[in-house]
């Protein structure tokens, strides 16, 4: 494995949009939990799962930050206990920016964490409360302010475009203030209406105002250029970076490689299988207490699956997938396995072939998902 995942359910707010495994943080078993993590650790670790030579460990959520000081610094210090955080070139959180306090990022810092990925998605406050978003518009400058005075460099910010009657000139504004914080790294997502969230309830009831394809198509490509502009280099369809500054972590998806999924709700990738872990707390834990692993569902990956995943994940970083690396792994070209779809999507002028590996073109970016299914059997 490459990286470790580990899932942190607790939210003191939830967002209309979101469909991860959450719950809400009052009344849960929040410390028997972080012990759970260990225990989840130490059972992979008895079962022959090394976490040496680990590239990356992400806190994801969830909220991570919505855990008090104490609670982090002992969830820090189990992950410090079963894992060789020595050799990590990559280390981080998703945090909210109401909840990350000077006390929690000290206790970050101090824990080996070197990288914050901060769910800020709008710069306006009218959308921000339409979303169910508990911070305010100001409250992220102050807060990588702080992060900074502590010692966080590599700071990254997520932002939502296509969100409820919002407007091209909201969303320009909100790239004005995103930029104007000069970060090495942002992430740019439309949203998707997903099942089981407020979101989806009220779009069914005919109650959720959406921009149009053509206001959204218009909005992605704003952000492509403000980035491109401001030295943030488009390195996977919505995430953008100076060099150096890449998403580790997430790369690791993309290049369709193996890592651990820890906790509540988690997928992980290991020895050629694809597992989720139970998503209720309860039997999540009940899980640990009889020294099994909690894993509800896993699924080996034939060559086939592996194949496409290779693709649709691969494609959607800009520098595509390797001629070479797709050979060397399954033992076949490109074009012996997929030479027809190869043929249409070049003819439609969806992806070309540069530097050794197949990409998608500037007009394949945006019809991503058309290419992606192509390479789906």
């Amino acid at each position: 494995m490459r990286g470790m995942y580990i899932h942190i359910p607790f939210c003191h707010q939830i967002c209309h949009y979101c469909d991860f495994n959450k719950v809400f943080f009052k009344n849960q078993p929040v410390d028997e939990y972080i012990e759970s993590i260990g225990n989840e650790l130490a059972i992979m670790a008895n079962e022959g799962h090394s976490f040496n030579g680990l590239e990356t460990v992400f806190l994801g959520g969830g909220t991570p930050t919505s855990l008090s000081e104490k609670q982090l610094d002992r969830l820090l210090e189990i992950i410090h206990r079963h894992v060789d955080v020595s050799t990590l070139r990559e280390f981080s959180t998703e945090a909210n920016p109401d909840e990350l306090t000077r006390g929690k990022l000290s206790v970050l810092k101090n824990g080996g964490v070197g990288r914050l990925s901060i769910g800020v998605q709008s710069f306006d406050e009218q959308l921000l409360k339409r979303i169910g978003r508990t911070h305010g518009a100001n409250t992220p400058k102050k807060v990588i302010q702080d992060a900074r005075e502590i010692g966080f460099e590599n700071i990254s910010i997520d932002l939502i475009y296509g969100l409820p009657e919002q407007s091209i000139r909201q969303w320009e504004d909100t790239l004005d203030k995103a930029l104007s914080l000069d970060l090495p790294h942002y992430s740019g997502y439309s949203l998707i209406v997903e099942p089981k969230t407020v979101f989806y309830n009220l779009m069914n009831k005919g109650k959720l105002p959406l921009p149009g394809e053509d206001a959204e198509a218009e909005m992605f490509s704003m952000l492509i250029d403000r980035m491109s502009q401001a030295g943030k280099m488009q390195y996977e369809i919505s995430n953008f970076a100076k060099p150096g500054y890449e998403s580790i972590h997430n790369l690791i998806y993309w290049d369709n490689d193996e890592y651990a999924g820890i906790g509540a709700g988690a997928h992980g990738y290991l020895k050629g299988q694809r597992y989720a872990n139970y998503g209720p707390l309860r039997k999540y834990m009940e899980s640990m207490e009889t020294r099994l692993r909690p894993i509800v569902d896993q699924h080996v990956v034939s060559p086939t699956e592996a194949m496409e995943e290779e693709m649709f994940l691969g494609l959607r970083k800009s520098e595509g997938v390797s001629l070479h690396s797709f050979e060397s792994k399954f033992g076949e070209t490109l074009s012996e396995v997929y030479g027809d779809v190869l043929e249409e999507l070049t003819s439609k002028g969806l992806i070309s072939e540069s530097e050794g590996s197949i990409k998608l073109t500037g007009k394949g970016v945006f019809r991503g998902n058309e290419v992606f299914q192509k390479f789906l059997k």
